[in-house]
């Protein structure tokens, strides 16, 4: 099983960044795939999560409106598109597979049985 996460860097305020999680492994269509972060000294943090049986999706408050979450079927491929980047995103983002999306535990991170190493993102101010 791997998640494997890319697209992480530096970015001045109010850019973007694509980040993308490449699954395999295990059946993309059973589980739901969520994006986390965790910032030093600050607990992880859902963000956003797509059923891959349905398309739904899910969204953290922090983040609605300015990320928005899609995936390939296909490529068992996950991305999570970030817009008007804030200093305050800058964190580690991991992408994390669930076999349980249930609202409102949607972002509980023990729910979670397969993670990413991580990808750092970066944003200046």
């Amino acid at each position: 099983v791997q998640l494997v996460e890319s697209g992480g860097g530096l970015v001045q305020a109010g850019g973007s960044l694509r980040l993308s999680c490449a699954a395999s492994g295990f059946p993309f269509d059973d589980y739901g795939i969520a994006w986390f972060r965790q910032a030093p000294g600050k607990e992880r943090e859902g963000l956003s999560c797509i059923k891959s049986a349905d398309g739904q999706t899910y969204y953290a408050d922090s983040v609605k409106g300015r990320f928005t979450i899609s995936s390939d079927d296909a490529k068992n491929m996950v991305y999570l598109q970030m817009n008007s980047l804030e200093p305050d995103d800058t964190a580690v983002y991991y992408c994390a597979a669930t076999l349980s999306v249930l609202s409102p535990w949607v972002f509980q991170p023990d729910l979670y049985t397969y993670w990413g190493q991580g990808t750092q993102v970066t944003v200046s101010s």
